[in-house]
């Protein structure tokens, strides 16, 4: 819940008091040993291991996301994270030795990998465990501090994370703060070293904003309308099934939800009525069966369960056909899965990311006017292709731009350690997972020894005998 006035003037000196500690503490962490990174990774993985139930009923209180999800996409997820940090740590730390150029003869260079110091993590209420903990792996291997700020909107789910830390961590090393606007403006007022947030484009803008009052650079994970492409050579039932969880997961509010379909006209009916059956499997054949099904999340709140359900109403009086769904339930906020046809591209749910259980699908003939269509909105976080022709794959894909693609699956890059994650301009800025994440929060200092360089024969004065050398060398180069 959102904190008061009073409670938020009273917190402030304490976000500054825990930042000047952590500001003292990077220094330290700076010439951290790999035993000591280890060593508070592991404490972070006893403490998600520890605190599972009070994760899984957190995430029920919130928004009845039923403890099977959070087990998946929340727990599994941070632990798979931290597993593949510890695994692959001691490589990370390693300075990288890169080869001389012709031009530097004589001298030894390699890359030095630092903890960029003191951070700030602003996460998100849709996975709060799994977008609090991810970023924080990442900080932690790279040797930095951190301060957390998690949402507001999912109160029990901060509230567990705030205790998980502080009873694993020192304020100096890993601190957290929790409140609403006014807590995140203080802490955007400060000099962090690195900011890695996750949230909307628009809040994103508000982010880089502060950050650049500091020259802080930023990670910034956000968001977009994230196009599905379906060809007639793909598996129909594999398709739907595959859908139908990772757009309906989470009752649909996940960044990198398939937003819409595009469908080939050829196997469109059978698509929809296969996604249809798929859902009833899943949640239950009936309206009842579904909001009363226990695997089946509701919206975070009541602004944006009504910011849906008029995304609905929109659609339907613009033309657009219910094929499914489109029940509403305002009390507890349920709405059921819903597949829409002839929506109007100048509907509301097509302006806009959806971030909830809604699934426009679209017909097409013609790849080369989805693929316009495609780079005429902003690019988008994820990129979805689902087809058994190689060339039509890969016409997409080269065709096309997108923070991440998956080809016959979706959503499943993000637990892809080994693969950068992230979006590109509107959708997001840098990269996050394994090495891409210990480097997101790392300086690449670049370091060169002079050895046996013969460098120092061509500094002024500029003799002839200089000039020839100068001009001898451009000819080696040439």
């Amino acid at each position: 819940m959102l904190k008061s006035t009073e409670q938020l003037t009273h917190q402030a000196p304490s976000i500054e008091a825990a930042f000047q500690q952590q500001k003292q503490r990077a220094l330290k962490l700076r010439t951290s040993t790999y035993e000591e990174r280890l060593s508070r990774l592991k404490k972070l993985k006893q403490a998600v291991l520890d605190n599972q139930e009070d994760m899984c009923k957190a995430a029920w209180a919130d928004f009845r996301k039923t403890p099977a999800e959070v087990e998946f996409a929340e727990i599994f997820a941070v632990l798979s994270q931290v597993n593949h940090a510890i695994s692959h740590l001691r490589k990370w730390m390693k300075s990288k030795r890169v080869a001389a150029p012709r031009s530097l003869i004589g001298t030894s260079s390699y890359v030095h990998y630092e903890p960029k110091g003191t951070t700030l993590i602003i996460s998100p209420w849709n996975y709060p465990f799994t977008l609090s903990f991810g970023p924080l792996v990442s900080a932690l291997a790279a040797g930095n501090t951190a301060i957390i700020k998690p949402s507001e909107m999912t109160p029990n789910m901060s509230s567990v994370i705030r205790r998980m830390l502080e009873s694993t961590f020192d304020e100096q090393d890993v601190a957290v703060f929790e409140g609403g606007i006014e807590t995140s403006t203080a802490l955007l007022d400060l000099p962090f070293d690195h900011i890695f947030f996750t949230g909307s484009p628009m809040v994103g803008r508000v982010v880089m904003s502060a950050a650049a009052k500091n020259l802080t650079s930023v990670t910034l994970e956000l968001g977009g309308k994230s196009p599905t492409v379906i060809d007639k050579t793909a598996n129909i039932k594999k398709t739907a099934r595959n859908l139908a969880w990772s757009k309906f997961l989470n009752n649909g509010q996940t960044c990198i939800s398939p937003d819409h379909i595009y469908v080939h006209e050829d196997i469109i009916d059978e698509f929809c009525a296969a996604v249809e059956e798929r859902v009833q499997h899943s949640y239950g054949k009936t309206i009842q069966d579904q909001s009363s099904s226990p695997d089946y999340c509701r919206i975070v709140n009541r602004k944006h369960f009504e910011r849906l359900s008029g995304l609905i109403d929109d659609a339907v009086q613009g033309g657009a056909k219910v094929v499914f769904g489109g029940e509403t339930g305002a009390e507890e906020r349920f709405i059921a899965p819903t597949l829409l046809r002839n929506v109007s591209g100048d509907s509301a749910i097509m302006q806009q990311e959806i971030f909830g259980p809604i699934m426009p699908v679209f017909p097409y003939r013609d790849i080369d006017k989805v693929i316009n269509e495609i780079n005429a909105r902003p690019k988008p976080l994820a990129l979805y292709v689902f087809s058994g022709d190689k060339q039509f794959i890969q016409q997409v894909v080269n065709k096309t731009s997108a923070g991440g693609t998956c080809i016959n699956t979706s959503v499943v890059h993000f637990l892809q350690e080994n693969l950068p994650f992230g979006g590109v301009n509107e959708s997001g800025i840098g990269k996050a997972h394994g090495v891409h994440g210990f480097k997101a929060f790392s300086n690449e200092r670049a370091v060169i020894q002079d050895k046996f360089s013969m460098g120092h024969l061509m500094f002024p004065p500029y003799t002839p005998k200089v000039r020839k050398l100068i001009q001898a060398a451009m000819r080696y180069l040439t």
